[in-house]
Order: structure tokens, then C-alpha cells, then sequence
């Protein structure tokens, strides 16, 4: 594929490799063509266009993407845009100011000085998806050729795209894109780990083919005999794919097993789900490694069944999708732009695509450069989880969000008033990062506000943001700049000064740093936690609450929440207290004996 790429000079090549453009596109190609050549370009500048132009039509993008590509240096070289849009039209205009826009663009990943330029380009994507396309094209023909570029260019050209273009890719559904553009990165950035990788898998390689096919026969014959026609291809894992097991685990590409997979491609979803249970009755799957993407399609509009058995003593990873499924996994987004118009058109809304409606909120974002860009990067680039409103609706977030983020994506005011979350059922502290597939139920109080330690916890843009605009509305004292020095304070924070001057019954037990009593407290304890109640909860030994006071809850690891009163001095000197903390407050006052008095309960 690269050679074919390499050898691509003319015109007359491009078209005889790609012959899908009718007469018109033909004719807007080739103008595009000559008006390159007439550029002033160098015969490189000019190999660089047309390659560019090929990884498009390649993929069959229709023509004004192809276009786009063998121009898109052309408003640099001094074309006017309403030239370019008088002679190929409105489309081909925003396709190539866009990618004007970020055009030699540098990220600055240490200093972070050109965050602007970065929100400038996924910016572009809102107005048409297609300038990114025309850039990763551009980006994939650069990393092929660049052997002859100085060490430190190749280097820092290769960690910008896996910091921002490969994930992008990712976003967009590309997957084959996404897999050479990180493989060729890893090349440049990790030249020993690159070449390891890929002695060890040419090592294999007759070993390998030995057993995926012996694997391939065995599921060709039980889906013959189930009435199923299905394609089967085999691969070993690209290799910063391998790259990222070896770190990941600590271990070397030797001692990485789960290289292997293998693909199989059928009619129907049925057919799909079908297909599971004949692998999983000729090998035994390995737990917690089956993923329905089928049913819960990733946010790019990738849809599949993973699983991973056991062949042969091995490891074996199995995707089963249908074409039109396999479609979009190979073109993403691209597939809205088939020249072809084929099923696989409108497989991926871009007005749906998740990325696309978080861009369009983030461009109406404020915020500083660092802080947006470290938004993007985690929002936008970085790795998701799925979870659940108890009605079933899911809700996609990034890796790391808590239930605050949950709560502003369902509804700016749910995650004002939020005071407590369950997930799956169970309490869990508001800094606790959720995780994939849980059932998340959120908790709110009338009384409740976004408060600044819980800035800290949040991950999303508009949580962020929201959380920012209620402080600087409702307490004239909080800055902005004041965030990052209070991130960095590990110390737990002083108690209010509303309570200051209370005193405590219990000394200070460095062993018992939660405050907890091993007495069971004389009474039981009814708390509410927004409007949910029956929480199992216990008293804290070192201050004792009891109905009346103004209490303040602890999600403790293995003993479930603890009770303290709100002044308790010990209760803030709890390591890490205020990543632990929900607000409560007392349900019904508990019967007691007349001849009980408080202060004897409390001695």
C-alpha cells in the first residue's frame, strides 16, 4: 500500500488507480491538479498534494474532499478564497480556510503556549468535519516520508500526533488511519521498542499463520453447519497496540500473549450474536472480556462483539461485525462523504457524532488557554465511559469523570444541588472516579451549591465552567487563579470558622484516623441524604452526634458512611477528607427514654 503511495506521481496514475469519479469530478480534479502544478511548488510539494489527495480517494471521500487535499496549501501560496470558491465552489472554500486556520500548527504540549491554536482547529471541525480529514490525510502522507527529516522534527512530529491526530482519528471512527499513524509515530518516538516489536512479530510469523488458521477452519466449520455465511480474516495487533500491552503491564513483547485476532463479517445482527455463542462452545471465553458494542455503539458510531478465548492455551482476541458495521469501523465519519452512495452513507450522523455537540458547547466556553487545552485533551482526545441514569439512558464521559460530571450532563441544576451519588445501589463519594457501565443515581438537596473543592473532582468542560460561573456570582472572595493553588494543597482543609471554638469529648487516635467508635452507637441513627433515606451509617467515637446536631457524613473504605458532627475539629483532620465527604442530614428524631438525657449519652 505505502509503495503504491510512493510511486504515485501524475495525474494519469491517481486516475488509474482511482477510477469511481464520474465525468464532472473528474474534470474539477484535474483543474485542481493543474492549478498545483502552477503553484510554484517543488516537484515534493507537488508528490505531497497528490499523495494527499490519494489517502482520501482511497476511502472513496467524494470529490471536494479530494479537491481540498491537492489544494490545501494553496491560499499559503497566496490564492484568494473567493478565487478558490468561484472556481470549485462554496464547499471546497470552508475546506481549505479551516485548514488554513491551523496549518502549521505546533503543540506545545510542556508549555502549552499554543492551546489556542488547537482549539482553532477542532473548532474548524464544526463547520465542516471534512477540513480534519483533508489534515489527518495530510498528517499520514508526512509521517510516510518523513526518513529524510532531521531526528528532532521527526521526533516532535510523531508525539503531536499521538497527542492530538491519532486520538482524533479515534473520535472520528477511523480506525485504519488510526492504527498506521500511531504505529508510524511509534516508529519515530521509540525507535528500540518499535524494532523489538517487530522482529518478535515477523519472528512468529509462520507460527502465527499455523494457528489462526487452524482457529479460522474450526469457525468456518461450526457457522457452515449453524447455516451462517460469514468472511473471515485473521491479523496480529498493530504493533502500538503491542506497544501499549507491554507498558501497560510491565512486561516484554515476548511475554505478551494476546497478540492475535481474528475478524469475522456476517448479514445480520442476529447472525452476530449467532456467531458469539458458536466461538464461546468451541473455546472457553476469558472473563470480563466480552464488550457489546453492538448494543451500546461507541460514540464514533463503532458497533461490534469482542471477545477473547482461550485457543490452543492462547489468548485469542474475536470481533464480529456485520459489512455494514465493518463499514463504518474502517471509514468512521468518513463514510457520510462515500463517493459511492452506498448503505453505509448516513451509518455516522455528523450532526449526532458526539464530538461534534461537545465542540459546539466548548466554542462557547471561557476559559484560559492551559485550562481549555487540558479540557480538550481529556474530553475530546482521551478515552470514555459509558454509564446509565437509572431509566437506562446512557450518558458518555470522559475516563476520570465523577457523578458531578454525571449530574451536569443531565441537567445544569442537578449538578448544583447534587449532595450524594449511588452507583450500582451503593454510596460513593463525590470524587470517586465512576466507572464503565455503572447505574448511577444522583442525589440532590434544595439547599445544596457548587462549591470549590469541587473543582478538583470534575473532568468535563461544563461542569467546570458551571461550577466557576455560580463562585464568581456568589462568593466575591474566589478567584479563579486561586484553583490550581488549592489543587496543589494536600493538607486537609481547617475546619469553619462557624465552628470554631467547639471543643471535642475524645482525644486524637492516629489509628483510627476516621473517628469511628468500635462501641455500637446506643441508638440508631436515621439520616437522609437529599431526599433518599435508610442509609446504614455509624456514629463517629470521637465526637458522638446525636439528633440535633449539625452533622456532616464520611464514606469510609469497608465500614460504609460515618457520622460526625459539623464541627468536629477531628473530622477535617482526616487524610484526604474532602474527596470522601457528603452532606446530611438528620431524618426523624429517634425515640429516647425520658431519663436519658443528652449529656449522658455523651459521656
Amino acid at each position: 500500500m505505502k509503495d503504491k503511495y510512493a510511486a504515485l506521481t501524475t495525474i494519469d496514475q491517481f486516475f488509474s488507480l482511482y477510477s469511481v469519479y464520474g465525468d464532472s469530478d473528474r474534470d474539477r480534479i484535474l483543474s485542481a491538479w493543474k492549478d498545483v502544478c502552477a503553484s510554484g511548488l517543488s516537484e515534493k510539494g507537488i508528490c505531497h498534494c497528490l499523495r494527499t489527495a490519494a489517502i482520501l480517494a482511497e476511502s472513496q471521500l467524494d470529490a471536494d474532499s479530494v479537491v481540498s487535499a491537492l489544494l490545501h496549501d494553496s491560499l499559503e501560496q497566496g490564492t484568494s478564497p473567493e478565487a478558490i470558491e468561484e472556481k470549485y465552489g462554496r464547499n471546497v472554500r470552508i475546506i481549505l480556510e479551516g485548514s488554513s486556520r491551523i496549518t502549521g500548527l505546533k503543540i506545545q504540549n510542556k508549555t502549552l503556549q499554543q492551546a489556542d491554536s488547537v482549539r482553532k482547529m477542532l473548532f474548524a471541525m464544526v463547520d465542516d468535519i471534512r477540513v480534519i480529514l483533508v489534515k489527518l490525510a495530510e498528517r499520514l502522507d508526512r509521517l510516510r516520508s518523513m526518513k529524510g527529516e532531521e531526528p528532532d522534527v521527526q521526533k516532535a512530529l510523531a508525539q503531536e500526533t499521538l497527542d492530538v491526530w491519532a486520538p482524533l482519528a479515534s473520535r472520528l471512527g477511523m480506525s485504519s488511519m488510526k492504527d498506521e499513524l500511531e504505529d508510524l509515530s511509534l516508529k519515530f518516538t521509540n525507535p528500540d521498542a518499535y524494532e523489538q516489536i517487530k522482529h518478535i512479530v515477523l519472528l512468529k510469523k509462520g507460527e502465527r499463520s499455523e494457528y489462526l488458521e487452524r482457529a479460522q477452519k474450526a469457525i468456518a466449520a461450526a457457522a457452515q453447519d449453524a447455516g451462517i455465511t460469514v468472511q473471515i480474516t485473521s491479523r496480529a495487533k498493530h504493533f502500538y497496540s503491542i506497544y501499549q500491552k507491554m507498558r501497560k503491564r510491565g512486561k516484554g513483547v515476548d511475554e505478551i500473549f494476546d497478540l492475535l485476532a481474528i475478524r469475522l463479517i456476517c448479514q445480520s445482527d442476529t447472525e452476530c450474536y449467532t456467531l458469539v455463542g458458536i466461538v464461546h462452545n468451541l473455546w472457553k471465553p476469558l472473563d470480563g472480556r466480552f464488550k457489546d458494542y453492538i448494543a451500546m455503539p461507541k460514540a464514533n458510531g463503532y458497533q461490534s462483539l469482542h471477545t477473547t478465548v482461550m485457543c490452543d492455551d492462547m489468548p485469542l482476541e474475536i470481533q464480529i461485525r456485520t459489512e455494514k458495521m465493518h463499514s463504518v469501523a474502517e471509514h468512521g465519519v468518513a463514510s457520510h462523504w462515500l463517493y459511492k452512495k452506498g448503505t453505509s452513507r448516513d451509518s455516522v450522523s455528523v450532526e449526532n457524532l458526539s464530538i461534534i455537540n461537545q465542540l459546539k458547547r466548548l466554542r462557547q466556553e471561557q476559559g484560559n488557554d492551559a485550562e481549555l487545552f487540558n479540557e480538550i485533551r481529556e474530553e475530546l482526545l482521551g478515552d470514555s465511559i459509558f454509564v446509565f441514569t437509572p431509566k437506562g439512558d446512557v450518558r458518555e464521559l470522559p475516563t476520570g469523570s465523577t457523578a458531578i460530571d454525571f449530574a451536569y450532563s443531565i441537567h445544569s441544576h442537578i449538578g448544583e444541588t447534587i449532595v450524594g451519588a449511588k452507583a450500582d445501589g451503593h454510596i460513593i463519594p463525590l470524587s470517586c472516579p465512576l466507572e464503565n457501565t455503572q447505574i448511577i443515581e444522583i442525589l440532590t438537596s434544595p439547599q445544596a451549591h457548587p462549591v470549590e473543592n469541587q473543582l478538583q473532582w470534575v473532568k468535563t468542560a461544563k461542569a467546570k465552567s458551571k461550577i466557576r460561573a455560580y463562585l464568581l456570582q456568589h462568593n466575591p472572595e474566589w478567584q479563579p487563579e486561586q484553583k490550581t493553588a488549592a489543587s496543589q494543597n494536600t493538607q486537609p482543609a481547617a475546619p469553619s470558622p462557624h465552628y470554631g471554638g467547639l471543643r471535642h469529648t475524645e482525644p486524637w487516635n492516629p489509628d483510627n484516623p476516621e473517628g469511628t467508635s468500635p462501641v455500637q452507637h446506643a441508638e440508631p441513627i436515621h439520616i437522609r441524604i437529599g431526599d433518599t433515606t435508610n442509609f446504614l451509617v455509624k456514629a463517629a467515637g470521637c465526637c458522638n452526634p446525636v439528633y440535633g446536631d449539625d452533622i456532616i457524613g464520611y464514606v469510609s473504605r469497608g465500614r460504609g458512611l460515618i457520622i460526625h458532627r459539623a464541627a468536629c475539629p477531628e473530622f477535617a483532620r482526616i487524610p484526604h477528607v474532602e474527596e470522601r465527604t457528603v452532606s446530611v442530614i438528620w431524618e426523624e428524631k429517634p425515640v429516647i427514654p425520658a431519663n436519658l438525657s443528652r449529656s449522658s449519652k455523651r459521656k
